[in-house]
């Protein structure tokens, strides 16, 4: 990985020599792991004129390899405690020999930006804007594994719990099982909060778990992910508790499961996102459903679970190859219930097969 990580700094290098630094420094947390491998929590990114730097609160501790930032960084411990990383890096920066450094002012609070500028009078500070989120847009096969791993662990998680006793059950405690159950099959931990939504709550968007309980007739629909390596994934289904689906149950679910197929199968490189984006809302506005829907789609996921490319009727720009989002259609009525489908997949070109799908817990309204 070491050559990996190399690469992606000279990347990232490339870009700000090219905005006139010859310097920058990373902060934001996925960013930092994304050019550097896992590092200590607070540790920033510095590229030198020179060499470059992993500026830390105190050393990394001697964890397993598949932990540890990349060897090839230079190591530097902020001296005594309570000091800034982010200020000692600049520092470093000044004193070899850089005149402006390229900074996340997208990240960077007002006070730590006062506080460069205090440390550094002399350093001209610049914005390097998004540019290592684009960079982390596109992933390599590696990426794709551990998001891979991370989907199997999800659907597993989800499989087993469907497989238990339901009814008299609230929210919270399935949402608290599953993330259990996510890290005993061997993830980092959840990749969001879970929802588990039931009766009048299916279907909402981010709904956090209450202590309403399971009842017989209701919609379910829960929402996870796990965090494998420090990549996210997510998958979102929607069940019925006990009986068979009512004619309106399922009448909705297929609507959405219609919508989602369709955004699903419009991911190809090269498709416009809002495109992806109208091939889903599309088949639920015609139905009279306009006003019950999310304001997007889909998203990328990676380090972070929601990244670029966002799927919204809004937003521009085009689909790559390698580029892993999740369809996530959804229909919440009000005191009802309602529906949501959700899969991480990765854009494939058609000789590859198409989008490849990585959450396969199958989408058929089961009745538990």
């Amino acid at each position: 990985m070491s050559e990996v990580y190399a690469l992606r700094r000279t990347r990232l290098r490339e870009c700000c020599n090219a905005g006139g630094s010859a310097a920058a420094l990373v902060t934001r947390p996925a960013n930092v792991r994304y050019l550097a491998g896992p590092a200590p929590e607070g540790a920033v990114l510095l590229l030198g004129p020179a060499e470059d730097f992993l500026v830390c609160a105190g050393l990394p501790d001697d964890r397993s390899g598949q932990t540890r930032p990349d060897e090839a960084l230079r190591v530097h411990a902020v001296p005594g405690t309570g000091g800034d990383p982010a200020v000692e890096a600049a520092g470093l920066a000044a004193t070899g020999g850089a005149d402006s450094l390229a900074v996340e002012e997208h990240h960077l609070t007002v006070t730590r930006h006062r506080a460069l500028r205090s440390v550094t009078p002399g350093l001209r500070l610049a914005d390097v804007g998004g540019a290592v989120e684009q960079l982390r847009v596109v992933k390599d096969e590696e990426e794709i594994s551990c998001l891979r791993i991370g989907a199997e662990i999800a659907d597993q998680a989800l499989g087993e719990l469907l497989e238990s006793i339901l009814v008299g059950r609230t929210e919270r405690h399935l949402a608290l099982e599953l993330e259990r159950r996510l890290v005993d099959h061997g993830a980092d931990g959840p990749a969001f909060a879970t929802s588990v939504a039931t009766g009048p709550n299916a279907g909402r968007p981010g709904h956090r778990p209450t202590d309403r309980r399971v009842e017989e007739g209701d919609f379910l629909s829960v929402c996870l992910g796990a965090t494998y390596r420090g990549y996210r994934c997510e998958i979102g289904r929607t069940f019925v508790i006990g009986t068979a689906p009512a004619d309106w149950q399922i009448e909705l679910y297929d609507l959405v499961f219609t919508a989602q197929r369709a955004g699903r199968e419009s991911l190809v490189p090269g498709a416009a996102c809002r495109d992806v984006d109208r091939a889903a809302r599309q088949v639920l506005d015609s139905a009279g459903y306009a006003a019950a829907l999310p304001a997007l789609t889909g998203h990328g996921v990676g380090l972070e679970i929601d990244e670029d490319p966002q799927l919204t009727p809004g937003t521009m720009g085009k689909l790559d190859a390698c580029v892993p989002v999740t369809v996530e259609p959804g229909v919440h009525l009000p005191g009802r219930g309602g529906v949501r489908i959700d899969d991480t997949l990765v854009v494939r070109p058609e000789a590859d097969g198409g989008p490849e799908l990585l959450t396969i817990t199958t989408k058929e309204l089961l009745a538990l």
